[in-house]
């Protein structure tokens, strides 16, 4: 069937035309896990305790632990995640405390090979060393000196990652890795806050350049100012004088690091603060305040420990001790400034090289001649000059493009142009479109190529003069020459065959299988495409008719898609297919498929064939879909495994999307895949699409991530791409560029519209260039390079181990902050942690990436789990990622049930958990509302008509519709959270303490995980010692 719609006239220039109508897309596996959980790993100080719903009397509750569980040896239901009786349930939910879970008191040093000096050479973890003894830390500590010569080094002590069980890696992998780094367990390199005074208001990102710089505890003695001569007026010990505005003291330092030089005279050691010190104010989701006082019920962090609040004792070397999590950069504080400072005035893109808000700021974009963040957002707005700068710096040069990017109802949609059968005007060297940046010269006669400085004619039907200032007079008369985004209507010239395309067709391929009739799938399906599609004939009548009694569990795959493209080939047009599938496709039939499912190459040299197609045969199809304009989308319902590593590869090249539902069940998955099948039949598509992009002189697009398919190094050719896909490209120099006059991007897609006509669309983009690191470091978007770095990592483990992909990644992080460092930070003490202002959530979101499920799998995650968000990830957005990797977590009954606004989100770690309150995460893929075991018996009547906690269906997927303020309050902002996602999000209802809670805390990024990854804490120690290791 065709869907012919008629081309809709072109409004002329200044007329808002109609926005692209909202789509959005479904969860990740849809269902919780559906196998054991981890296998045990000893606690930190001891084997981990049984499960309690209760304490037994008298006995205070342990400390919030992420430790990996024991296995459960039952199998659930499919759907259901089998967590058993884990050592979970005395876990005491409450406000953050600066006391963690025990750890090991002792622990691995790094054995003393040389450290690399340069900071341009990839950074190399050096082989662990054997534990040294007692003896032996003593006289090293006594080694030591206050002042005069550095005294030799402690070796760096372990910090964990992983089992501690484990053996010890000599790279930066997590998974299976044994104990490194240079700090004790949960302590932190010293760090201290470089944002003006405490409480005060953080800086516009476009201020001069920042850093963030922290100072933790240590162990050893008294902290001395690491600083020569005498102390200044108003200069405190742990840190740099006040009046640079960079650093701020931190919290009271309590010890020296290992290694640190103490010259000039030791004033007395600092006073004890009391946890209620003027001055110290806390501060709300982690900004940086002091460490706090112990929490009721928490432990010490170490027997004997002395936590921060308490009387001084007698002299002696304080033992370890926590970096308070609120005094390290929160993404949640970040967020909010952000909102706060740059979320009221509308994003004005007439200035070259301006960063824009964050993702997670609404603002309003006016184009006044770049095109807008919501189509083109980039690493750095200001590149270096030299390729040899950009190798110092190690900051990736990339564009995430999104060409058919929905816009608000306020933002209007480009504009067309239409130049008649002339077509377009463009240069004629480079074929660059024309654009605002072209310099009209010899009174309007010819034009000079910004991108390649051809001089040009200008035909006589495009002629006019030039003001005074040299531009043309009807320069604001034209979308072309004042806008950064607007689109031209394409002659025949640019059809294929020198025609004019039909509308495209949408073709619909039902799997009619033993398991797709019995799960009630087909029946469902046939009646939402009557409702769709209602001139369909009563043939969606028959098809659950015709094969209700099918005993056939065999499937096909590749001849469905190979008789779907012939189709569109007879009818001369482009199209798409709907293929709905549910096994694994062994009938003899070409691209039959064998189950390889093999965990045991899980972190071995043979991972990578997990994500690897079996056979060449689809890579083969997908090419012919390409060139006749075919794109496939793929909804899964699998019950086991089906290879999705394969099976998505058509998709994958042929600009499509694929969908999956674990274990499909009518009455539970109704919803989402019916909310997912409309959203994605009513997407504005481009059909038999082609992308290029453009760049000025000194440096060109070299490597591009996505859905797609490339026939050659420049062409990014599209079956089909809709308003939710990415494509992003990556530059490299080729040349020295001008700071003058900076660098240019185009970005030209050729489409055809779902009503059949051809058109060109044009996002244009002026960046700044810089001779000094600083300013490349002041505009960067971590965001946008943490988008880039999943796609690099996820699009790496196609081809090598993912132990090398992670400690890749990491290297490659240490290596961008230690230039930093290097070339761009005050002069401070080795021993403090400096981040650039912009890039200082670089290391929390890189951790996540880190610990996502396709570079560091838990047990329960499946094969065809990690192929599936390998796949997604790659033609993500930046707002996409950044909640996808960093989820976001609601308190639901801290804000007023009146208000109409979101309420303020809390950082994802346990410790914010309070267990008197409810909760909301979502990660665009995943929705989960946590209820605390004991929240008030009103909340819990208001929300799910019981009259107790007991009495809540845990994994309940529907809230009941009640009439009161606080139901409609959280179903809103449940529907509000879904209408912001692409894809319907599946709500799943955790109690505390429940066996799905395990699956709930996988999303707290911020904690230790089962599978082994780091804590932000460690790991910021962790890329702490990395960064020196590169420095010395």
């Amino acid at each position: 069937m065709n869907v012919n719609q008629s081309a809709p006239p072109v409004p002329p220039f200044g007329q808002p035309q109609p926005v692209y109508p909202g789509y959005h897309q479904s969860g990740y596996g849809g269902q919780p896990g559906s196998t054991a959980p981890p296998t045990s790993y000893g606690a930190y100080n001891g084997p981990v305790p049984g499960y309690q719903q209760t304490p037994p009397p008298g006995v205070s509750r342990a400390p919030p632990s992420s430790e990996a569980p024991p296995a459960s040896t039952a199998q659930a239901p499919c759907g259901q995640a089998a967590y058993g009786q884990f050592g979970q349930g005395d876990v005491q939910n409450g406000p953050s405390s600066t006391v963690q879970m025990q750890r090991f008191p002792g622990s691995q040093p790094f054995g003393s090979v040389p450290l690399a000096p340069v900071v341009s050479q990839p950074a190399v973890l050096q082989p662990f060393g054997p534990p040294p003894t007692s003896a032996q830390v003593t006289a090293q500590l006594a080694g030591m000196q206050i002042s005069g010569a550095v005294a030799p080094a402690l070796p760096p002590v372990g910090l964990g990652y992983g089992p501690p069980t484990s053996l010890a890696s000599a790279s930066g992998s997590f998974p299976n890795s044994g104990l490194y780094g240079s700090y004790p367990q949960g302590q932190a390199p010293p760090l201290s806050q470089g944002q003006g005074h405490l409480g005060a208001q953080p800086p516009q990102r476009s201020a001069p350049p920042q850093a963030s710089s922290f100072t933790s505890p240590a162990s050893g003695g008294p902290r001395m100012p690491s600083m020569t001569g005498p102390l200044l007026p108003g200069q405190g010990f742990g840190g740099p004088s006040v009046s640079q505005p960079n650093h701020v003291s931190s919290p009271p330092p309590q010890a020296l690091p290992p290694g640190s030089q103490m010259t000039g005279p030791p004033g007395p050691p600092p006073p004890m603060h009391s946890s209620q010190q003027p001055g110290y104010q806390l501060q709300q989701n982690g900004s940086f305040g002091p460490a706090r006082g112990p929490q009721p019920n928490y432990g010490s962090p170490y027997p004997g420990a002395s936590t921060f609040g308490s009387q001084p004792g007698p002299p002696q070397p304080l033992p370890p001790k926590r970096l308070d999590p609120d005094a390290i950069p929160s993404p949640i504080q970040v967020i909010e400034d952000d909102r706060n400072n740059r979320g009221s005035e509308p994003f004005v893109t007439g200035v070259r090289g301006q960063v824009p808000p964050l993702v997670t700021t609404n603002f309003l974009v006016k184009d006044q001649g770049n095109a807008s963040p919501r189509y083109i957002r980039c690493t750095s707005y200001n590149i270096p000059c030299t390729s040899d700068m950009a190798k110092q710096a190690q900051v990736p040069l990339a564009a995430v493009i999104k060409p058919l990017a929905r816009l608000p109802p306020e933002e209007a949609s480009p504009y067309v142009v239409d130049h008649g059968e002339s077509g377009p005007l463009r240069c004629n060297r480079c074929k660059a479109y024309m654009c605002p940046f072209m310099q009209f010269i010899e009174g309007g006669r010819r034009f000079q190529c910004c991108f390649c400085s051809c001089i040009n004619d200008v035909p006589p039907q495009y002629f006019q003069h030039l003001d005074h200032t040299g531009k043309r007079v009807d320069a604001y008369d034209r979308p072309e020459l004042s806008l950064g985004s607007y689109e031209f209507l394409a002659t025949v010239d640019y059809c294929k065959n020198n025609k004019f395309p039909s509308p495209p067709a949408f073709i619909f391929m039902i799997d009619v299988s033993y398991n797709a009739i019995r799960s009630g799938l087909v029946r469902l399906l046939c009646e939402e495409l009557k409702s769709l599609l209602d001139f369909l004939p009563s043939l969606l009548d028959q098809i659950p008719e015709m094969f209700a009694d099918t005993r056939e569990t065999e499937t096909v795959f590749a001849p469905v898609i190979q008789a779907g493209m012939e189709a569109l080939k007879a009818a001369e047009c482009a199209g798409k297919l709907f293929l709905f599938h549910t096994s694994l496709p062994i009938a003899e039939a070409p691209g039959k498929l064998k189950n390889r499912d093999d965990r045991k190459l899980i972190n071995t040299d043979k991972e990578k064939t997990l994500f690897q197609p079996q056979t060449g045969a689809y890579q083969t199809l997908a090419k012919e879909c390409v060139a006749q304009g075919c794109c496939v989308d793929l909804f899964l319902f699998p019950n086991q495994y089906v290879d999705v590593a394969t099976l998505s590869v058509v998709p994958q090249l042929t600009g499509g999307s694929v969908y999956k539902y674990a274990c499909f069940q009518v009455e539970n998955d109704q919803e989402r895949f019916l909310s997912d099948l409309r959203r994605d039949v009513q997407k504005v598509v481009g059909f038999d699409a082609v992308m290029r992009v453009r760049t000025s002189t000194g440096i060109r697009a070299v490597d591009f991530f996505g859905a797609f398919y490339m026939s050659n190094t420049t062409d990014v050719e599209l079956a089909g791409l809709d308003g939710d896909k990415t494509v992003t490209v990556e530059f490299k120099h080729d040349d020295r560029l001008n700071e003058e006059s900076g660098a240019l991007l185009q970005c030209a897609l050729l489409y055809t519209s779902c009503a059949g006509q051809r058109r060109l669309r044009i996002h244009n983009l002026a960046l700044n260039c810089c001779t000094q690191l600083a300013d490349l470091y002041r505009n960067c978007e971590t965001d946008t390079l943490i988008n880039y770095m999943a796609k690099f990592a996820y699009r790496g483990v196609l081809n090598s181990p993912v132990k090398t992909v992670r400690d890749t990644l990491i290297t490659q992080c240490a290596q961008i902050l230690a230039c930093y460092r290097k070339n761009c930070a005050s002069p401070s003490s080795a021993g403090q942690l400096i981040l650039p202002e912009c890039m200082k959530l670089l290391p929390v979101y890189l951790n996540c990436v880190l610990k996502s499920d396709v570079l560091q799998p838990g047990a329960e995650v499946t094969t065809d789990d990690r192929a599936y968000v390998r796949q997604l990830v790659t033609s993500m957005d930046v707002a996409e990622t950044n909640v996808f990797f960093y989820p976001r977590l609601l308190p639901l009954t801290k804000s007023p049930i009146e208000s109409a606004t979101e309420p303020p989100a809390v950082r994802a770690s346990e410790e914010r958990l309070s267990n008197g309150d409810i909760y909301l995460l979502e990660n665009g893929l995943n929705l989960f509302l946590w209820v605390g075991a004991s929240v008030q018996q009103g909340v819990v009547q208001s929300l799910f008509s019981v009259s107790s906690f007991s009495q809540i269906t845990s994994g309940l997927s529907v809230l009941p519709v009640l009439d009161n303020p606080l139901s409609k309050k959280v179903r809103g902002l449940i529907d509000s959270l879904r209408a912001q996602r692409s894809r319907y999000m599946k709500l799943i209802v955790v109690k505390q303490e429940d066996k799905l809670e395990m699956l709930f805390k996988h999303f707290l990024v911020e904690d230790k995980s089962l599978s082994g990854g780091a804590s932000y804490v460690d790991f910021l120690c962790h890329m702490h010692k990395e960064i020196r290791q590169l420095l010395s």
